[in-house]
C-alpha cells in the first residue's frame, strides 16, 4: 500500500499537528518531488499490486488536475491497481463540486474521506475550519446524487464547542446519509497546535475527560444501533466495508509513504521524510537522502503489536502473538495480561484477547500495560 501526502491547507485548523503550509507557491515543484520519489523508492514494497492507495494531507483536494494527473501516471507506470484496489481521497467540503467528482472517478479513486468535523456552524468556527455548513450539505447531496464514490465521513468530538446535544445531532445526520465508513476522532490538545497556544492563554478550554468518554461511548451506541462495525477505536463501517488502508496498519502490513513527513515501514524498518517543505524538495532535487530511519528490535516489534492489535475489534491472536514472538516475549504477555484480564479491562477469547467495554476509551494506556 502506498501513502501520498499532500502537505497544503487553504487554513490551518486549530487542532491541526500534522505537516502542511499554507503557501501555496511551491505545489509544482512539489508534485515534481512527489513523482520523482516515487520513480527512486519503487521497489521499497515486496510486491508492485497494490492494496491500496490513500491520498492524505494536509488537502489533497487542493491539487489541480494536471497535478493530481501527474501523480497518477507515476503510480501506474510503477505499480499494478486492480480492481481490489482500495484507492481512498481526502477531500473538504469546499472543494467537492460535480466537475471534480468525474475527474476523480475517471483517475480510478473510488473513494472519499470527507473532513465534515461537524454539522454545527459554532464547532467549524471554534476549530477555524474552512467550510460551512451548508458547503457540507451540499458538498454530501453531491457526492449522494454523483453516486459512483463510495465514501467515509470524519467527525470530531470533544471539543469545548460541543455539546452532547450537538454531538447526537452530528452522529444522526451522519446516520443519514448512511456512508459506509466514520472515523469519530477525539479532539486532543497537541502541542505546537494553535490550540496548545489558546488553551496555555486562557482564550479556549481544553474539555474534561469525563466529556470526552462520554461523547465517545454515546458514539459508539447511536452507530452500532444504526448497524455499524466498531472495528476500530475512531473507525465504524458498515458490514464487509471496513477501509482496507486503516485495517493494513493495524495489521502490520508494509507501506509505503511519498511527500514530506510521510512515514514508511517494510516490517524491518521503519522511516519518514523530511518535515519541511523547502528542505525535502530540495532533496529529492539533489538525490540526497529525503529519510530518517530506524531498525525496529524484537521489542519495538513486540510493543507495536500490542499496540495495533488491541486497538481492532479482533484483538491479540493467540496464534500469531505465539508464531512471531520467542518464548521470551510470550511468556511476558502471558504473565502480565492476567492482571489486565482480572481488573475487567481485557477479556480473554478462545483465539484472542480484546480490549472490555470500559477500556476502549483509555486503549494506549492498556496496551501500555503489556509493554515489554
Amino acid at each position: 500500500m502506498i501513502y501520498i501526502h499532500i502537505p497544503y491547507c487553504r487554513q490551518a485548523c486549530h487542532y491541526c499537528n500534522f505537516h502542511f503550509s499554507t503557501s501555496l507557491n511551491t505545489t509544482d515543484t512539489m508534485v515534481k518531488a512527489i513523482i520523482k520519489e516515487i520513480d527512486t523508492r519503487k521497489n521499497y514494497l515486496d510486491s508492485n499490486l497494490l492494496s491500496s492507495i490513500y491520498f492524505g494531507g494536509g488537502t489533497p483536494s487542493i491539487l489541480t488536475k494536471e497535478q493530481l494527473g501527474l501523480i497518477f501516471n507515476s503510480i501506474t507506470k510503477h505499480f499494478k491497481i486492480d480492481s481490489n484496489t482500495e484507492i481512498t481521497f481526502e477531500a473538504n467540503p469546499e472543494d467537492i463540486t460535480y466537475d471534480n467528482l468525474c475527474f476523480w472517478n475517471e483517475l480510478g479513486i473510488n473513494r472519499l474521506s470527507i473532513g465534515i468535523q461537524s454539522f454545527h456552524q459554532e464547532d467549524l468556527t471554534w476549530m477555524n475550519r474552512i467550510h460551512n455548513v451548508d458547503q457540507s450539505i451540499k458538498a454530501l447531496d453531491l457526492v449522494d446524487d454523483f453516486g459512483k464514490l463510495d465514501y467515509s465521513m470524519d467527525l470530531i468530538f470533544g471539543s469545548e464547542s460541543t455539546s452532547n446535544k450537538n454531538w447526537e445531532t452530528n452522529l444522526q445526520m451522519t446516520i443519514d446519509r448512511k456512508p459506509s465508513h466514520i472515523s469519530c476522532y477525539a479532539l486532543t490538545v497537541e502541542e505546537n497546535t494553535a490550540l496548545h497556544h489558546h488553551v496555555k492563554k486562557g482564550t479556549k478550554k481544553e474539555s474534561p475527560q469525563q466529556k470526552i468518554k462520554s461523547q465517545f461511548y454515546l458514539a459508539r451506541k447511536f452507530l452500532q444501533e444504526a448497524g455499524y462495525e466498531h472495528y476500530e477505536i475512531s473507525n465504524y463501517s458498515l458490514p464487509g466495508k471496513n477501509a482496507v488502508h486503516n485495517s493494513n496498519y493495524w495489521a502490520s502490513k508494509s507501506y509505503l509513504g511519498i511527500g514530506p513527513a510521510a512515514h514508511s515501514y517494510n516490517g524491518i524498518s521503519r522511516s519518514w521524510n523530511l518535515s519541511n517543505n523547502i528542505h525535502y524538495i530540495k532533496a529529492i532535487a539533489e538525490h540526497d537522502n529525503a529519510q530518517v530511519s530506524e531498525q525496529l528490535t524484537e521489542t519495538d516489534k513486540y510493543n507495536e503489536f500490542i499496540m495495533t492489535r488491541l486497538r481492532t475489534k479482533w484483538g491479540i491472536n493467540k496464534k500469531e502473538i505465539l508464531q512471531n514472538f520467542n518464548a521470551k516475549y510470550n511468556q511476558y504477555f502471558n504473565s502480565e495480561v492476567q492482571s489486565l484480564i482480572q481488573s475487567k479491562l481485557i477479556i480473554e477469547n478462545k483465539d484472542s484477547f480484546t480490549l472490555s467495554e470500559s477500556a476502549l476509551i483509555i486503549a494506549d494506556r492498556v496496551s501500555s500495560e503489556l509493554f515489554y
